[in-house]
């Protein structure tokens, strides 16, 4: 039977109301598949102050706001308004972005209907109950996510070290890698500004430590506040940068009375404020890749991050930054002191930095998932069946 053209429905629990690295990783992708002929259709909620537009078309899904994190919105999975225009769409390919309701939902319709269904991986949402006091729910929380990605024809990660330890958990035989891009318009070196820093009261030669981000509990700001009051402990000169917003931003403020909070920013403002940090502190350990530390690099400063799967594939230690185990306050702080010391070394890791991020450019990187598309769509015309994994 000759291929179908492709018509894709990408299922995303946020693509445009927040704007974070996920959803705008989801944007870029369906930009890219637009331009390569594929027809593509969106189902997501939505709310009535969208972050950004959204690439394609973008079908509202109805959903409630999530109890304490009212930014972010629960699906109330696929309604019957949502499969009629479902089938008047007729996909012939799902893809999933979370193992939320919706995105059972949509990865259900794919099997009743044969339909190869292939899943990325976001974020690792197994790590989010210790950050709330549930951390006795993390194995259930892996044992549905492992049910969930069994059924997907294929899963893809944002980087090969998150690739192999999905493997280990046994989520899926087949595990492929659909990494991130960069916009190097936005974050290059270039857009550093000393004039503008120095209109906030922060010195040229006072160092920066960023932080870039989601203000919530999950990014490790206890680990990243605990650090720098380690570090006014020691008297190291030093001013704190936090780009971002969200819920805990109070508690943040409180801990980091000195700091300088910029609020939400994005587009060529996102670049001028990160060129102008020094060097940026990512102590988090639930991203799947990690997209500030990437732009970061990009605009030639070194990173110290937690050695976790979001920046363990981007960082290489004593490099272009260092890689600290996870929660080690007074290894982080010795980090940030040496950087906060010794501009040269600055200087080195940033360059080596810059030369690593010049590799991940958006193009070649989408292809990787039209490729597995094609894949998963021949194995399914071929009348291959979702294999069971090799691993028990």
């Amino acid at each position: 039977m000759p291929d179908q053209p492709m018509r894709v429905a990408l299922f995303s629990g946020n693509y445009n109301y927040v704007k974070d690295g996920a959803n705008q990783a989801l944007n870029k992708l369906v930009g890219y598949l637009l331009r390569q002929g594929v027809a593509v259709r969106v189902y997501s909620p939505t709310t009535d102050t969208p972050a950004f537009e959204p690439e394609g078309d973008l079908v509202s899904v109805p959903s409630w706001p999530i109890p304490r994190r009212p930014e972010y919105r629960f699906s109330r999975g696929l309604t019957r308004a949502v499969k009629r225009d479902l089938r008047a769409f007729a996909p012939t390919l799902i893809h999933v972005s979370s193992p939320d309701a919706l995105g059972h939902g949509a990865l259900n319709y794919g099997r009743q209907h044969g339909l190869p269904v292939v899943a990325s991986v976001h974020t690792r949402f197994e790590t989010y109950p210790r950050y709330y006091g549930l951390a006795f729910l993390e194995p259930l929380v892996e044992a549905m996510l492992r049910r969930f990605y069994r059924r997907c024809d294929a899963i893809m990660a944002p980087s090969e070290t998150l690739a192999q330890m999905l493997r280990e958990q046994r989520m899926s035989y087949d595990v492929g890698v659909w990494t991130r891009g960069i916009d190097d318009s936005i974050f290059t070196p270039q857009n550093r500004d000393l004039a503008w820093r120095a209109a906030m009261g922060i010195p040229a030669d006072l160092p920066v430590i960023g932080f870039i981000g989601r203000v919530v509990m999950e990014k490790g700001l206890d680990i990243f506040a605990d650090t720098i009051a380690e570090l006014q402990r020691r008297q190291v000169p030093h001013r704190v940068m936090v780009i971002g917003e969200g819920p805990a931003r109070g508690w943040f403020e409180h801990r980091l009375p000195d700091a300088r909070f910029l609020g939400f920013v994005t587009g060529p403002e996102l670049g001028r404020a990160v060129a102008s940090m020094d060097m940026l502190f990512n102590p988090s350990v639930t991203e799947a890749f990690g997209n500030v530390t990437l732009e970061t690099m990009a605009c030639g400063l070194p990173v110290v991050a937690a050695q976790a799967t979001g920046s363990d594939s981007l960082v290489r230690d004593g490099v272009t930054g260092r890689l600290i185990r996870p929660g080690a306050v007074g290894q982080f702080a010795d980090a940030l002191e040496q950087y906060c010391t010794d501009p040269d070394l600055r200087a080195r890791h940033g360059a080596a930095g810059l030369d690593l991020s010049k590799r991940n450019r958006w193009d070649a990187l989408n292809q990787a998932m039209l490729d597995t598309y094609s894949r998963v769509s021949a194995q399914r015309r071929s009348g291959a069946l979702i294999s069971r994994s090799p691993v028990p």
